[in-house]
């Protein structure tokens, strides 16, 4: 999502560290990550408008891969993770991203 948000390419995400993995097991790839300081300022700074483009551009890629996202439920999410990610800055906090 960096990447459709704030441009670049996965390899600049990894050749700049990101996503930080905070937590792991090895056992069942369980895998927390930080969300990038770059991500959070895009999220927290992104129209409406442009987190719905960043949405639809994520189904678009996702079903290139054989994954089906509804568009609403993409949208939906994107704009949830905008508005935590807002709430978390006011509080001076990250957001952190648990993959199972």
């Amino acid at each position: 999502m960096e990447c459709l948000l704030a441009g670049g390419s996965f390899e600049d995400l990894v050749e700049a560290g990101e996503p930080r993995i905070t937590a792991s097991q090895d056992d069942d790839g369980c895998v927390v990550f930080a969300l990038s300081p770059r991500l959070s300022t895009a999220l927290a700074d992104a129209t409406c408008s442009r987190l719905s483009d960043v949405a639809a551009s994520w189904t678009r890629l996702r079903a290139e891969d054989g994954e089906v996202i509804n568009t609403e439920i993409a949208d939906a999410i994107v704009g949830d993770l905008a508005a935590l990610v807002s709430s978390a800055r006011r509080q001076n906090q990250s957001v952190y991203c648990w993959v199972a």
